[in-house]
């Protein structure tokens, strides 16, 4: 049997030091900031996406995809949107407030007529959206800008940090279901990493 030289050190894993498990949603203070940073440093297409991501709750995929004909029909901004998910083909509602209205219509406006109708287009391939991945690296560009760790954080927690709100403000997990177009509510009581949050305030009630 072979033996192990004691004097090699041993190689890294591809993982080595990266962060597993559901990313956090972002706290208030934190969607403040990064609001601040992309405000202040006239990132224009950055702050319309952060802020539609915000309201919309939707996954990367279905993120990217947003055409101008689903938010801004006839070139008036709606209130509401609805769209079909990529994953389920259900289709999901969500709100679209007043800051992201008007980030949407700055960027709008900037952007100009174009041939194309994607909400997002890319910089660097003329006719196609922005891809999932330029989105994530975007997302880690904002998390690093307030000074947090990029690894602990990602798209997920953009679609998380609405819905995990509403949920610690009303307990309404149906709600909630319907906003992330769950099929399932387990599926949202897993997401939202519900029973871990509720365990944890428990000991916090207790006075001895």
């Amino acid at each position: 049997m072979a033996q192990r030289d004691l004097f090699l050190s041993p190689k890294q894993t591809w993982n080595h030091r990266r962060l597993f498990g559901p990313k956090p949603p972002f706290k208030p203070k934190h969607v403040w900031g990064i609001r601040q940073q992309l405000t202040t440093t006239g990132r224009v297409r950055d702050l319309a996406l952060f802020n539609c991501a915000i309201d919309a709750k939707l996954r990367g995929c279905d993120l990217v995809k947003l055409r101008i004909c689903d938010v801004a029909p006839g070139g008036s901004l709606r209130a509401r949107a609805t769209v079909i998910q990529q994953k389920t083909g259900q289709p999901v509602p969500f709100e679209i407030t007043e800051p992201t209205r008007d980030s949407l219509a700055t960027k709008l406006q900037r952007r100009g007529r174009r041939a194309d109708d994607w909400l997002f287009p890319s910089r660097s391939r003329p006719g196609e959206h922005i891809t999932t991945k330029q989105y994530a690296r975007l997302v880690n560009h904002w998390v690093a800008m307030i000074d947090l760790e990029p690894c602990a954080y990602g798209t997920h927690s953009l679609r998380r940090t609405k819905v995990a709100l509403i949920y610690k403000k009303t307990g309404n997990l149906r709600a909630c279901q319907l906003l992330l177009g769950h099929r399932k509510l387990e599926s949202t009581v897993r997401y939202l990493g519900i029973e871990v949050d509720d365990a944890l305030e428990m000991p916090e009630q207790i006075d001895l």
